[in-house]
């Protein structure tokens, strides 16, 4: 039996999940699991890196444990967040999150250099203030020594690839995201780089997702016990989603990865950049064969989570739900409001918000779990309706994958909100894209079309009719 590996790392945990072909289905299953908390340290928020690879190193000693040991292994992260390497390639610095607020102001300081109309013709990409090239500016302005001594930037994925194999590389899907590629060349725009007085020489040649990075490094295989080929899946977590996603016609369809961001958009050839996409805060992020995803960011479940995370008794999700569909409230709010990015408590920013804008403030959980729900769907509503007017396209479908798929109640919600049928799953999208890919270029799987089809054929997905009746699906 041949065994793939993905590596799966999200905002709260991270896992390693070994899939195989067999009997014509993609079977799957959890190895190791991990968790991912955001460490506070100086007034700055920063992801502790150097544990997560060592979480990576113990999901994979586990793989020589149980005996499945991958011919291939594949990383995938959030996007937006960097590493710096100094010439020895030593890391220098913090992980530093996109939650962090140094980015506060930049996009103003990028903005006197580079107006944002240009900026947007140029990258394709939507204007979020934790944005990578607003996370540059400020490492320019606040800590100028670090960026003077720095020899390579990597996002995420690209440094736990680099301490698996000592290779220092980048991949284009969460490159995309920087807001420092050229979205037609899909290669990093150097006028724009030279343009905001960033050096040049610390971003690498771009490689495609699909491609053979290389071997585990001898430190690592003396650690582990064994080697195997490291492939790049779409590194950005949303691109690996958008793989899985079984669309019977993709044309006439809509995805939404939902998790803790909710990503609603299209696979496209070519970018959209016109003003409407532009004004509509639309960005155009790289995908899995050099294609785009056209799509709009959305809150999604971090604002559930923050609310579980705040809460003493330690509901679960499927009982937040529950109370939810028992309360009554007609609040709605705007989920994309700034002050849902990193709130000291997410209910009582609910509140403020529902308090200005003159409505019924929610205050039981109940109440302010269905204000999050009833707010999602309808933001999900004006996305599609924005999609369609940018696009010129009437969709018939919407294809809902991810962690946030499994959620009955939204799912419900969302496909009233929209008139669309509600096709959910893969719940696993993330990680069954990433495997797809490393199987595509390793020979097993010949191509995209025949993954997603037997994605359809291996895991339950449910479709949610726009009349509100429910059934298990297999389409």
């Amino acid at each position: 039996m041949e065994y793939y590996l993905a590596i799966d790392i999200g905002a709260s945990s991270g896992r390693h999940i070994a899939g195989w072909l067999a009997e014509g289905k993609l079977h799957t299953k959890e190895l190791y699991r991990f968790e991912n908390r955001l460490v506070q340290k100086s007034g700055r928020l920063f992801w502790d890196i150097e544990a997560l690879y060592a979480e990576v190193l113990k999901g994979l000693e586990r793989c020589n444990t149980l005996n499945m040991i991958p011919v291939s292994v594949g990383i995938d992260t959030w996007a937006v967040d960097f590493i710096l390497l100094d010439s020895a390639g030593a890391r220098l610095g913090e992980a530093i999150s996109y939650r962090d607020a140094r980015t506060e102001g930049m996009d103003a300081a990028v903005e006197r250099a580079l107006p944002f109309p240009e900026l947007y013709r140029r990258t394709g990409i939507q204007k979020q203030p934790f944005n990578t090239i607003y996370q540059l500016m400020a490492l320019k302005k606040q800590e100028p020594a670090l960026l003077e001594r720095a020899a390579a930037f990597l996002m995420i994925p690209d440094y736990l690839h680099y301490r698996l194999t000592g290779i220092i590389s980048q991949e284009y899907t969460n490159a995309s995201t920087t807001a420092l590629l050229n979205v037609q060349t899909r290669d990093w725009d150097t006028d724009i780089i030279e343009t905001l007085g960033f050096p040049a020489h610390l971003f690498q040649p771009l490689k495609r997702a699909g491609q053979k990075l290389g071997v585990f490094s001898a430190a690592v295989r003396a650690q582990l016990g064994f080697s195997a080929t490291v492939i790049l899946p779409a590194t950005h977590d949303t691109g690996s989603a958008f793989v899985a996603v079984p669309a019977v016609n993709a044309a006439e369809s809509v995805y939404l990865s939902s998790g803790t961001w909710s990503l609603l958009g299209i696979e496209s050839a070519s970018p959209l950049l016109t003003d409407a996409a532009r004004d509509g805060n639309f960005t155009n992020e790289g995908a899995y064969q050099s294609k785009y995803r056209f799509l709009k960011n959305i809150m999604g479940l971090w604002m559930i989570q923050a609310v579980r995370h705040e809460l003493e008794s330690p509901y679960s999700f499927s009982a937040l739900a529950e109370m939810a569909q028992e309360a009554t409230s007609s609040a709605l709010f705007a989920v994309n409001d700034p002050r849902f990015l990193a709130p000291q408590s997410m209910r009582a920013a609910i509140q403020d918000i529902c308090r200005e804008t003159g409505q019924q403030v929610p205050k039981s959980i109940g109440e302010i779990m269905l204000s999050i729900y009833r707010s999602l769907a309808a933001c999900y509503q004006q996305g599609l309706a924005a999609l369609e007017n940018i696009t010129g396209k009437t969709f018939r479908a919407l294809h809902i994958v991810g962690g946030g798929s499994k959620d009955a109640y939204l799912n419900e919600l969302t496909a009233h909100a929209t008139g669309l049928p509600v096709h959910a799953g893969p719940v696993e999208a993330t990680v069954i894209g990433n495997l797809c890919v490393q199987m595509i270029s390793s020979g097993v799987l010949p191509d995209l079309e025949t993954a997603r089809k037997i994605i359809a054929q291996s895991f339950d997905l449910w479709r949610f009719p726009s009349d509100g009746s429910l059934r298990k699906d297999c389409f």
